[in-house]
């Protein structure tokens, strides 16, 4: 599907909103021409009149056509501005719709089996992509209004004879056709070279910038520079030959523009004022066709991102279930049965794959190894089965970079500010959170901002806590913690999931946490099942 038509799907108004300013935009272009073809008529009758003597002067009515001319330039620039008005509204709403749609399809997907993107890809997507296609959103008036002026053109153009007007409409009629030639052999393949430039490189530094503290740290940034020059070079030989081809256009045009003039000059059989009239329409109806080519010209230069939003469109939106408490199951690891409300630790040496078996629980990668909930693999539970069974505070917490409570609400719906305050006391974080400006809606910024990463940690857990669900994965909860506040937290988190029945599974190299756990699993016992070609625990244990 078009994705231009698939972004003023997205919000209601934007259709409706492209109309007028598509509207606007006919009646500017017609406006143009009218102003051109009168005043082309009126300078030449003038001075037509100025050369035959002072009676004819003084019976020529020069108030008319001024007034008219006044008019038609004032409706020009009014309908111009409605234009710009309309259309920048327009995109601005399809856009929003857009980036909400794709988003919140990127968010639906099973992990294990979504697209391959990494941040940057996806940022890319999101962002450069969409600008791309809202440039193209805010264009799209120009298209009508083109068509239209030309029409208008060769009608005021048999004011200087037929001739005239069948050589306008032949040479308007050629002008598209002309167009995807010049577009297709000048800036075809410059364009789909910058846009995999620019993509590539746009990837590159969302990737970087994530780790723009410690490059500064350690005094990589000339590195990180070096790294980049050639992807920058890239886009720029791309965007030079793209330039290039721009103008080698224009020059064309100008060109074409020159020749229609001449033919209709010559098969022109009129009096001069007319002449005059069909020679000024004839160049505003070919420069409003031209204006197709810059709008052409910007659809080349975005096909390949175009093409890239089509198909995270095409992704799959399953409704959302309502939230509601889901059924603690039953866990299986290899041999071992854990019943809802069981308290287990994985045990392995660094690598073994305990992280990876964590992730694979909440639904984040596939598992080949021998793991079952309620009675079924793990690869035949649905993203949405795990979800509902299993809150993850992972060893490398992430944050929205937005207040403590935005962070704290992605836990689930109706979250209020007590629930927070208990969560955050259970992880030991709610007298430092309190002595913030702001308290709970005081704002991180990207990756945590000042928080510390033991904080962090703290704050990933307190988020899993409000979750509710049946099942508690923590990985090294207490990594970066004094012996004194692990052991507070430790004490803290016993009697919550003493209290709400809460099952978990630990990960931990540290002592102290383990004494939360009744059993040990080591990651080794849990055996692999026969290989389906995906990563998972057993490949990595």
């Amino acid at each position: 599907m078009n994705p231009i038509r698939i972004a003023l799907d997205k919000a209601a108004g934007s259709a409706t909103l492209l109309r007028r300013a598509t509207l606007c935009a006919v009646i500017a272009a017609l406006a143009g021409i009218a102003l051109l073809a009168l005043a082309g008529w009126f300078l030449t009758a003038a001075a037509t009149a100025g050369a035959a003597g002072t009676l004819a002067v003084q019976a020529f009515n020069y108030l008319v056509p001024s007034a008219a001319i006044r008019l038609l330039a004032i409706l020009r620039t009014v309908s111009r501005y409605g234009e710009r008005l309309w259309s920048h509204r327009a995109a601005l709403e399809a856009m929003g719709g857009l980036r909400a749609s794709l988003f919140a399809r990127l968010a639906a997907q099973d992990s294990r089996t979504a697209l391959p993107l990494s941040s940057g890809d996806a940022a890319a997507r999101l962002t450069g992509d969409i600008d791309a296609l809202e440039d193209l959103v805010v264009r799209r008036p120009s298209r009508t209004a083109g068509l239209m002026a030309a029409m208008a053109g060769v009608m005021l153009a048999a004011s200087g004879g037929w001739l005239s007007a069948l050589l306008l409409a032949v040479m308007l009629a050629a002008l598209p056709l002309l167009l995807r030639i010049l577009a297709r052999h000048l800036t075809e393949g410059p364009a789909q070279q910058a846009a995999d430039a620019l993509g590539a490189m746009r990837a590159r530094y969302v990737e970087l910038a994530s780790a723009r503290a410690e490059i500064a740290a350690y005094g990589l940034g000339d590195r990180v520079m070096a790294e980049l020059a050639p992807l920058t070079h890239r886009l720029d030989r791309a965007r030079a030959r793209l330039f290039i081809g721009e103008g080698v256009q224009a020059a064309l045009l100008a060109a074409y523009s020159a020749l229609a003039v001449m033919l209709v000059l010559l098969g022109a059989d009129a009096p001069a004022p007319l002449v005059a009239l069909a020679l000024l329409a004839s160049a505003g109806a070919v420069e409003a066709m031209a204006g197709l080519s810059r709008t052409a010209f910007r659809q080349a230069s975005v096909d390949a991102g175009l093409a890239r939003l089509a198909a995270l469109d095409a992704l799959p939106l399953e409704d959302a279930p309502a939230p509601s408490a889901a059924t603690a199951q039953a866990i299986r690891l290899g041999a071992v049965e854990l019943r809802p409300g069981a308290r287990v630790a994985i045990t392995g040496r660094s690598g073994s794959g305990k992280s990876l078996l964590a992730e694979g629980l909440a639904g984040l990668r596939p598992v080949t190894a021998d793991v079952a909930l309620g009675g079924h693999l793990l690869a035949a539970c649905s993203g949405t089965e795990l979800r509902d069974q299993f809150a993850l505070s992972p060893q490398d917490a992430p944050m929205l970079a937005g207040s403590i409570a935005d962070n704290l609400r992605l836990a689930r719906p109706g979250i209020d500010a007590a629930d927070m305050v208990d969560a955050l006391h259970v992880a030991c974080l709610d007298q430092r959170i309190a002595s913030l400006p702001g308290g709970i809606d005081y704002r991180l910024g990207e990756a945590g901002g000042t928080l510390s990463g033991g904080e962090r940690k703290r704050l990933s857990l307190a988020r899993a806590l409000l979750t509710g669900r049946p099942w508690l994965l923590l990985d090294e909860p207490t990594e970066g913690l004094d012996a004194a506040t692990e052991a507070l937290l430790i004490s803290r988190l016993r009697i919550w999931l003493d209290r709400t029945g809460t099952g978990l599974i630990l990960i931990s190299h540290r002592p102290a946490p383990l004494t939360l756990t009744d059993r040990q699993v080591p990651v080794s016992a849990i055996a692999p099942l026969p290989s389906q070609g995906l990563p998972g625990v057993a490949s990595a244990a």
